[in-house]
């Protein structure tokens, strides 16, 4: 039996080159290092965060292999494997299972707004060619599409791989109904909203934060887990007042942009974004500007992980 998947997983950037023309393999070691020594216990790879629709096959291909073995077991590697031509979906998957992925991660066909027999077709054809743990990924603003509980119920009743997903509907209700709806089986990842979702049956989170605070990023769902929920609040405080910096830019999509500067800033650097993104160089003074907000407010986090991380070690 494959191990559970449980706290909160970075969904995380793919580091590339100066010149933006190719990915940057070793920047992508010196980053799973840093996840690794501050405790993250799994990273998706080539997720929405990951710029997956920019990176060729070939790319996607060492990434995926880099990642595995540079790994080596010491946390879970999940890959984002979506496509909006089944095939593609299909031959990305069976490619991550070949090259060790853990798991795999994946959001329903995009752009089509496909019917749930065309999802479920769609996911049927993947489940027969893997035999990897699937987490379904349920974001109705990237995908256009939002799986409903009954949908989900009915996906995992089906298929034995289908016991993972990432909720983020917005819709907080939906973790207890499809907690619900599958009798417990199906195990939700918060996208959001965490508190809410953790009292609801949510056994992780998958977020973007990791990729600049990955510490905090984790242990906030470790907090929740121990019942230190106070300690929880106080992260998560932090964490939305850097977020609505973030949104101030670019409320959907700025996340890619400044999880790769903001990674620099902390010690990792990993490029910039692809096309058609917006850069952080031609956000110009505005976005330096921003940055140094968010930075302060960093700043005060890691002061915050010293004093909790000071109180356990008291205790």
């Amino acid at each position: 039996m494959p191990k559970a998947f449980r706290g909160s997983y970075t969904v995380s950037i793919t580091p590339f080159t100066p010149d933006g023309s190719a990915v940057d393999l070793e920047a992508q070691k010196r980053f799973l290092d840093w996840q690794i020594a501050e405790g993250v216990p799994g990273v998706i790879v080539l997720g929405t965060t990951g710029e997956f629709l920019t990176v060729t096959d070939e790319e996607r291909r060492a990434l995926v292999a880099t990642t595995v073995e540079h790994v080596a077991g010491r946390m879970d590697v999940l890959v984002g494997t979506a496509d909006a031509h089944t095939p593609n979906a299909v031959r990305y998957s069976r490619e991550a299972e070949e090259l060790g992925a853990d798991g795999l991660m994946i959001i329903p066909p995009y752009y089509y707004t496909p019917t749930e027999d065309e999802i479920f077709g769609y996911y049927k054809a993947i489940c027969e060619a893997v035999s990897l743990p699937i987490m379904l990924y349920n974001n109705p603003v990237t995908s256009n599409v939002d799986m409903s509980a009954k949908l989900v119920g009915r996906l995992t009743r089906a298929f034995e791989q289908i016991r993972y997903i990432k909720e983020a509907s917005m819709d907080v209700a939906r973790v207890y109904d499809i907690v619900e709806e599958t009798d417990g089986v199906m195990n939700v990842f918060a996208g959001e909203r965490i508190f809410e979702s953790y009292s609801l049956g949510a056994v992780g989170y998958v977020n973007p934060y990791g990729n600049y605070i990955p510490r905090a990023s984790h242990r906030i769902w470790d907090f929740l887990v121990e019942g230190r929920l106070e300690d929880a609040k106080r992260i998560q405080r932090l964490i939305t007042e850097f977020d609505h910096i973030i949104a101030e830019g670019h409320p959907t999509y700025g996340h890619q942009c400044y999880s790769k500067a903001l990674a620099a800033a902390r010690g990792y650097p990993v490029g910039d974004v692809r096309a058609p993104l917006t850069t952080f160089a031609r956000l110009g003074a505005e976005g330096r500007e921003r940055l140094e907000r968010i930075l302060a407010v960093i700043a005060r986090l890691d002061a915050l992980m010293l004093e909790l991380d000071g109180r356990m070690a008291a205790e």
